[in-house]
């Protein structure tokens, strides 16, 4: 894979750095749903956590790859593996915090990659500690592909934070707090400026809840994204419990 299509699939989403944000009073009454969700995913027992392994596979026009991350939240440690363009396997591990004084690849390549799939695996999260976006619940709508319907709850970043400034996500979130599609608009004019996705393949690890499988399009070409070889290690343990 060339360098641009490794960006593009990196842009995916957008690539949120994790944001210190005043907590003004408004993003305090946001709707109930932010909590519900986040806690349906496993929020309670998040601190419970002492490390998550996900791979994260990309199947889109032109672009192919698959990567492997190993998480420490407490930390900040984060483990990255994966191909070189030649086939040669990569392994590099690094301290978010000390961001600043990593290698040009880690701070411009690898760390963006692992924001990027990180809102991915854990999106209901991000979005109840991200509290500068407004988040809204526009009530019951029809879902974006099929039939059927779900709550929508629309939720917005502010234009002036973050990577892609102004970027909104539109989820479809059914009676069990579990999101079952999702709309994603571009607040900047990087591409794909529209990605419309399912979340299925469900799946637990311990107590944390992952949708292992995405199908849908970005900016109209055919988008297969998946999560496999899920597990988390709990504080105290060093043993692996496997999503099943």
């Amino acid at each position: 894979m060339n360098n641009s299509r490794r960006k593009a699939a990196i842009r995916l989403l957008p690539i949120l750095g994790v944001m210190v944000l005043a907590v003004t009073s408004w993003a305090q009454q946001r709707p109930p749903i932010v909590e519900q969700m986040a806690k349906t995913y496993g929020l309670d027992s998040f601190g419970q956590i002492e490390a998550i392994r996900y791979t994260f596979n990309l199947s889109f026009p032109g672009v192919t790859l698959s990567r492997t991350w190993t998480w420490e939240p407490k930390t900040g440690q984060v483990t990255y593996e994966a191909k070189d363009k030649s086939g040669k396997p990569v392994k590099v591990t690094y301290l978010r915090s000390e961001l600043s004084s990593q290698p040009a690849e880690v701070k411009d390549d690898i760390d963006p990659g692992f924001i990027n799939d990180n809102y991915w695996f854990l999106l209901p999260f991000h979005i109840y500690w991200d509290t500068g976006a407004t988040v809204d619940n526009a009530g019951m709508q029809k879902l974006p592909v099929g039939q059927g319907s779900a709550d929508k709850v629309v939720v917005k970043y502010p234009s002036d934070v973050g990577y892609t400034p102004g970027d909104t996500w539109e989820l479809y979130v059914g009676k069990d707090n579990r999101i079952e599609q999702m709309v994603y608009h571009r607040g900047g004019p990087k591409k794909p400026s529209l990605v419309i996705a399912t979340w299925a393949g469900y799946k637990k690890a311990g107590s944390l809840l992952v949708s292992t499988e995405h199908r849908g399009t970005a900016d109209g070409g055919a988008l297969h994204l998946t999560f496999s070889n899920v597990a988390v290690k709990l504080v105290g343990s060093d043993t692996w419990m496997d999503a099943k």
